[in-house]
């Protein structure tokens, strides 16, 4: 890591962070390369090994952001006044990840290739991001529960979490997907995050 100040040094890893997603904008995770996001930056290549390894610690971090701002606006959810239906925690939900589809996105990545492939700070960096979410999620449910066992909160996670990595490939198949499925006699329903979450948690949810 080079010398300087810690808010330089955030500023530098921010400009990176965001030149990485505004190119995962437009293309896929193999097909972007350190090369690219340095042309994206005011950095060479070369400058950007000295905040980061390897281009999957790169999306890890953008990954740990996005972890973020979802468990914010969980927080947000759990500080607001007065009872929670199930109808509307489940509106509720769907809209905070309408809002989050870059995170939906970096959800249907093989997470394998992004783990392998930083190193363990960065990893335990992201870990304590999803954990944070992970640990909203279940206050809120508990908020909107109160009577609720814990082993039910367990089951609901274990079923919804994994749930989320779908989301976005259903949400937005391509035209080549949309091609094939068309060949085959498949008909692709054309439907929003927020109602696949909605629908979702609709059946989950006690």
């Amino acid at each position: 890591m080079p010398k300087g100040s810690p808010e330089l040094t955030a500023a530098r890893k921010e400009e990176i962070i965001n030149a990485c997603e505004k190119l995962y904008q437009k293309k896929i995770f193999k097909e972007i390369t350190l090369q690219d996001i340095s042309r994206e930056t005011s950095f060479t290549r070369t400058s950007i090994y000295n905040y980061y390894e390897s281009k999957e610690e790169i999306f890890l971090e953008l990954f740990e952001r996005e972890y973020t701002i979802w468990t914010e606006d969980i927080e947000k959810l759990i500080r607001r006044n007065g009872e929670i239906g199930r109808e509307e925690l489940a509106l509720e939900i769907a809209i905070s990840l309408q809002k989050r589809k870059l995170l939906l996105k970096l959800l249907s990545v093989n997470l394998y290739d992004l783990e392998e492939n930083s190193r363990m700070e960065r990893l335990v960096n992201f870990k304590t991001a999803y954990g944070n979410s992970r640990k909203a999620l279940w206050k809120l449910i508990r908020k909107c529960y109160p009577k609720i066992k814990d082993y039910e909160i367990k089951d609901f996670m274990k079923i919804f979490l994994p749930y989320l990595h779908g989301i976005y490939p259903y949400a937005y198949a391509t035209d080549k997907q949309i091609e094939a499925m068309d060949r085959v006699g498949i008909n692709h329903e054309k439907i929003t995050i927020k109602d696949l979450v909605y629908l979702g948690l609709i059946k989950m949810l006690p």
